[in-house]
């Protein structure tokens, strides 16, 4: 990859799951250097609620809703492969490894730090640098528990609960509660 790759064609290539050599890291750099930017100036001063959606409208490259909400300090390696729907809350000290794609829904509530995975490496210490990119989705209404892992390829359905602490490496279907390491469901969301 070429130092002249644009956002767009980041996220296609991102968006494809297949491996990505190590001549994609000067990208990675690139976009690393721009994200620590931001969330410097994000993390080290108070900033008001819309300014906070304007930093995070520059971080991801897209407008962000102004229903948006976040407490800082919030950490990424890139910002550009992150889409977030309307009356989002992410608390504070979440981690988002995003350059595999993080989509997340409307109303979505992300306890104090969640770690948000997209990417895996090669097994093989020969190839190691070679990455593996996979999305995380994360459906509309779901609540993550404190210090959630979500790893790479994973999709939350709607309405679902991650219990915190919870280690969570499979789909979990929606209106479900999902709680441990690794995550497994453990029953069905309570109607009122």
């Amino acid at each position: 990859m070429k130092k002249d790759v644009n956002i767009e064609k980041f996220r296609e290539i991102m968006a494809t799951g297949k491996i990505v050599e190590s001549d994609m890291l000067q990208v990675f750099h690139r976009l690393s250097q721009d994200a620590l930017k931001i969330t410097m100036e994000l993390n080290n001063k108070y900033h008001t609620p819309e300014e906070i959606v304007e930093l995070f409208s520059t971080l991801t490259g897209e407008k962000v809703d102004k229903t948006f909400r976040l407490f800082p300090p919030f950490y990424t390696d890139c910002g550009k492969n992150i889409t977030v729907g309307k009356n989002v809350f992410i608390n504070a000290c979440c981690k988002f490894q995003d350059q595999g794609g993080i989509i997340i829904g409307n109303g979505v509530l992300i306890g104090h730090n969640v770690t948000l995975a997209t990417l895996n490496h090669d097994e093989r210490p020969e190839f190691r640098q070679n990455i593996y990119p996979k999305p995380i989705k994360i459906g509309n209404n779901v609540w993550i528990g404190s210090n959630a892992t979500i790893l790479a390829g994973v999709t939350i359905g709607d309405g679902a609960i991650i219990g915190a602490n919870a280690v969570v490496t499979k789909d979990i279907p929606q209106n479900m509660v999902a709680v441990g390491i690794p995550a497994k469901v453990i029953r069905k969301i309570n109607k009122f």
